[in-house]
């Protein structure tokens, strides 16, 4: 019996429940929370002292240009230097206004580098090439139909991350553990869902947002804190469904289907599917679109009738309409034969040129084979532990370099103590890494999981 694909979900993911710390004030999340768990948009202090910032919250079609990532080059590997700058919409935002000395500010080094980037707007890179070929889709099928927003800022609140689109208060998507949080009330946000209602409110009834999206998460092949999602969203009004002889829910049932199976075939042929129920807190009902490609079941995308209080806070008491949203990152390590996610973020040439504008599902020829080293690492661990903490130390250190973080066991005492073994693999996309180099990277890790976690080393 074929198996469905590993590859992480979206749009919105059901994480394991964590241990979480006291809140940090009674108007967050009815949950417990730690210092590094955040899913929930930053303080309105943050606007009050910088202008920049809150023109971005304000969102409309913002240009980004790409951040500046530089790299040493030293016989010992070190982390990239971040930039102090990044431009957002025109907007110059400084690294602390992100990256900030805040009890509810999670946000690493490393994520900043991140921001401003776009590789989902880069013609030549598989998720550009990927997302044009989505928006021929589109442009053939509903000829000046749909409007494109690709640089919308992702720097959002609380509010249209999480409420504007009905994410329960007390769901776990919301802890600090899953989300990076600039402070209490801004967050980086970790759907392009996020900009749904605005859209809606502004009059757009048909429309795609692709962007980057920002969450906490393991460390392995397929999971990345930084990934790419596009939304699409269409409105009907009574005129179209009236004389259709079914109801307006099951009327925008059927066209979504209709048009991502046509999706489905463009981007991967004439390919088995099946439809899946599911949940999601913005759709009712909900779907998962499956494909069988490569003797395996994957997920495509998710889906379903937007829900109707989404519309009527936009001011659309008689509409009703249908959403999906995918990760460019899924299907495009399925269609170019990436092995890891990791490879899109490379500056490398070999990676680079192997991808043309337009080349849909040109193969990945791997250009390193250079073997993983492995260090593990035991620790009695407290309370306000986290393996997604435990992954943000690892990455702050090691940066790309880290290819793996696995629990490879543990085991409670007589005294109720835990202990955690994990397994780190390091391996470098594009040269050898050096015994010195690793040992180095090992040690810091060391010390920053016991000082930054509070956990006993054994």
């Amino acid at each position: 019996m074929p198996t469905k694909s590993k590859l992480p979900l979206f749009p919105l993911p059901e994480p394991q429940p964590q241990p979480q710390p006291q809140p940090l004030r009674s108007s967050l999340v009815p949950m417990a929370i730690s210092f590094a768990n955040a899913t929930i948009f930053s303080k309105p202090s943050l606007f009050l002292q910088r202008s920049t910032l809150a023109f971005c919250l304000r969102f409309s079609s913002f240009s980004t240009s790409s951040a500046t990532v530089q790299f040493h080059a030293h016989k010992k590997w070190r982390q990239p230097v971040t930039s102090s700058l990044v431009e957002l919409g025109g907007l110059k935002i400084s690294r602390e206004e992100i990256v900030k000395d805040d009890p509810t500010n999670n946000v690493p080094d490393s994520i900043f580098s991140k921001l401003g980037m776009q590789l989902h707007r880069r013609d030549q890179h598989p998720l550009g090439i990927l997302k044009n070929a989505i928006y021929d889709y589109f442009d053939t099928n509903y000829p000046n139909k749909f409007d494109k927003f690709d640089n919308l800022c992702p720097i959002v609140s609380v509010k249209a991350n999480f409420d504007d689109v009905l994410v329960p208060a007390d769901h776990i998507s919301r802890s600090y553990n899953d989300t990076y949080y600039v402070d209490s009330q801004t967050v980086l946000r970790c759907h392009t869902s996020a900009h749904q209602a605005e859209l809606l409110s502004k009059g757009h009834t048909h429309f795609l947002v692709t962007g980057d999206v920002y969450r906490r998460d393991s460390i392995d092949s397929t999971h990345y804190p930084v990934f790419h999602q596009m939304e699409g969203v269409r409105v009907f009004a009574p005129a179209d469904w009236d004389g259709s002889g079914i109801d307006a829910t099951s009327y925008a049932a059927e066209d979504l289907k209709k048009c991502l199976e046509g999706l489905a075939r463009h981007l991967f042929g004439g390919v088995e599917m099946r439809w899946i129920d599911t949940y999601f807190p913005f759709t009712s009902p909900s779907f998962e679109l499956e494909i069988f490609f490569q003797e395996e079941w994957l997920e495509v995308l998710g889906c379903g009738v937007m829900e109707q209080e989404i519309l009527k806070r936009s001011g659309r008491m008689d509409n009703v309409a249908w959403a999906f949203g995918l990760g460019l990152e899924r299907l495009a390590m399925v269609l170019f034969d990436i092995p890891d996610i990791r490879l899109f973020w490379t500056m490398d040439e070999r990676f680079t040129s192997q991808f043309s504008k337009g080349q849909l599902g040109v193969k990945f020829k791997p250009f390193s084979k250079y073997p993983p080293c492995y260090k593990d690492m035991s620790f009695w661990i407290s309370d306000s532990f986290t393996e997604n903490n435990l992954c943000e130390v690892v990455r702050g250190i090691a940066g790309d370099l880290v290819e793996e973080v696995k629990l490879i066991d543990n085991f409670t005492n007589k005294k109720g103590m835990t202990s955690h073994c994990y397994r780190i693999a390091y391996r470098s996309m594009e040269r050898s890494l050096t015994d010195e180099e690793i040992n180095d990277l090992q040690w810091k890790v060391r010390e920053q999981v016991e000082s930054k976690l509070k956990v006993v080393l054994r």
